[in-house]
Formats: C-alpha cells, sequence, structure tokens
C-alpha cells in the first residue's frame, strides 16, 4: 500500500538527523516524491488493473511485481 509506505518513510525520515545521515534522507525523500506523483499512481493503477484482470497477482505481491514490471526484472 503506497500510503503505507509513505508514512513508514516518513516517519523514518525524522529519525534521520546525523550529518552522516542526510544523504540517505535525502535520497528516501525523492523515493517519496515518486511515490506521490500522478505518473507513479497512474502506472501502480494501471499495473494492479491489468493484473488483477488476469488473475496473475495476489495483492501483498503488488509492491514487488510492480517493481519487476517497471524495472524489467525477470520475476524468478
Amino acid at each position: 500500500d503506497t500510503d503505507r509506505a509513505l508514512v513508514l518513510l516518513e516517519e523514518y525520515c525524522k529519525k534521520l538527523r546525523k550529518p552522516e545521515e542526510q544523504q540517505l534522507k535525502k535520497a528516501i525523500r525523492k523515493v517519496m516524491g515518486i511515490f506521490k506523483s500522478s505518473l507513479f499512481q497512474a502506472l501502480l493503477g494501471s499495473f494492479t488493473k491489468k493484473a488483477t484482470r488476469h488473475g496473475t497477482i495476489s495483492h501483498p505481491a503488488l509492491p514487488a511485481a510492480v517493481a519487476y514490471d517497471v524495472l524489467g526484472c525477470p520475476k524468478d
């Protein structure tokens, strides 16, 4: 669930206060921006509809399947 992932990432970012953690915090904030983008939401919605229609995916496996599909990785 994207909303849950965003909440968890935000909570984690709040804990990153040390100077050496700021690069990680910046990277996490970029990921959060991507998750919030209309393009990502549209791709996720399209993939979910396609996968549900074909019965090829269960809800718990959705985030991994989306990542594999977007990145073009094998699903072994």
